[in-house]
């Protein structure tokens, strides 16, 4: 039985606090973060930004003579360009939407190419407007034919920092 406090009595009020729902909250609390920082480290992505600076000029150090493989997902079409030789392939979309199989084997080709055969970067770049909008879903599966095909170093750019950029 609780007692009142502030009646004047000189006993000793006896409150007891029930601390069971707070140690459950707790408990779930406890279980709900350490499931979380899990997923948050399983669901991440090792990306690492590449290009130029849009200021800097075409070729700023010895870099510039190792030919680097762009591709732009575009709204209407995918480009893959090679740097230092300005040579474009250009990837219609399809009905049912971008042509991955097309973009997987653009790439496996130019892997096999002696200037890449050796080489594990790729730039990738989403131009995407209003007009014309480029997905997330859509960068990332470009992601997943570019290590798929052999480039595992995927960096994400801006369009206009791609050392091969299509003239559009």
């Amino acid at each position: 039985m609780g007692a009142a406090i502030g009646t004047g009595d000189k006993k000793s009020p006896n409150v007891e606090l029930n601390v069971v729902p707070f140690i459950d909250l707790l408990s779930c609390l406890t279980a709900f973060l350490l499931v979380s920082a899990v997923w948050v480290n399983i669901a991440q992505l090792n990306i690492k930004p590449v290009g130029r600076a849009r200021e800097a000029p075409p070729c700023v150090d010895s870099d510039c003579d190792q030919p680097k493989l762009s591709v732009l997902l575009d709204g209407d079409q995918i480009w893959v360009g090679v740097s230092r030789v300005n040579d474009f392939t250009k990837i219609p979309i399809t009905q049912a939407g971008y042509d991955w199989a097309k973009l997987e084997e653009v790439l496996a080709a130019q892997k096999k190419s002696p200037y890449f055969e050796a080489q594990t970067a790729i730039e990738i770049a989403a131009d995407s407007t209003t007009a014309h909008p480029v997905t997330y879903q859509a960068v990332i599966a470009a992601m997943d034919v570019a290590v798929k095909t052999g480039f595992v170093d995927v960096g994400v750019t801006e369009p206009r920092s791609l050392s091969a950029y299509p003239t559009l």
